[in-house]
């Protein structure tokens, strides 16, 4: 059987039988036990996350990053029997994804890299910054409709009351209100999604 392929846009055709209710690890153990169908959302889950580590943090060619985007997958799917802790798939990949990234810059310079160009490479806060940025997208996508769209109005398109309760045909003097409560409901989605990771165990080459 093989791999799943994809070009790093898959989340936006995601398959109807299977969606972000699954868990990571539910999806794994769908993945160990075969399922194809499995195998095609965990490319579209964590597409966006391995081409965003090659693009944003490690500044690869949008042509490196594809090539780094294929093999990470194709090893996931070779050797996703030595990940001991199915809830560790995401931080598994993270791992793969950047000691492909490195492996991609050395081949590309054709030699070690100088000093420079390590120190150059992305700091683990960088990398910490842009999963946590993913964290809270996947947190917002878990939300009702109706949060997603008054987050979105406030605080990506800088709306005010006034319009955000025009556009929505809601009381301007509620929408605090309601902010504040989709804003508790994110808080609490993304520590339920935030808890720390068991060690995977898995050794990444």
């Amino acid at each position: 059987m093989e791999a799943p392929r994809d070009d790093g846009k898959a989340a936006a055709r995601r398959p109807a039988a299977l969606t972000a209710e699954l868990s990571d690890a539910d999806l794994v153990a769908r993945c160990r036990a075969g399922d194809e169908a499995a195998w095609r959302e965990l490319v579209e889950r964590f597409s966006r996350y391995v081409y965003a580590i090659a693009t944003q943090a490690f500044r690869l060619s949008p042509h490196d990053a594809e090539d780094v985007f294929q093999d990470v997958f194709a090893r996931v799917y070779e050797r996703l029997g030595s990940l001991r802790e199915d809830d560790a798939v995401r931080p598994w990949i993270a791992q793969l994804t950047r000691r492909l990234c490195i492996d991609r810059l050395r081949a590309g310079a054709r030699e070690e890299p100088s000093e420079e160009e390590l120190a150059a490479l992305p700091a683990e806060d960088v990398l910490a910054e842009l999963e946590q940025a993913f964290d809270v997208h996947d947190a917002l996508a878990e939300l009702s409709e109706n949060c997603r769209e008054i987050l979105d109005r406030f605080f990506a398109r800088d709306e005010s009351y006034r319009t955000i309760g025009e556009t929505l045909g809601l009381p301007a003097g509620t929408i605090a209100s309601r902010i504040s409560r989709c804003l508790d409901r994110l808080r609490a989605t993304f520590e339920g999604r935030n808890q720390p990771a068991a060690p995977s165990g898995g050794q990444v080459t």
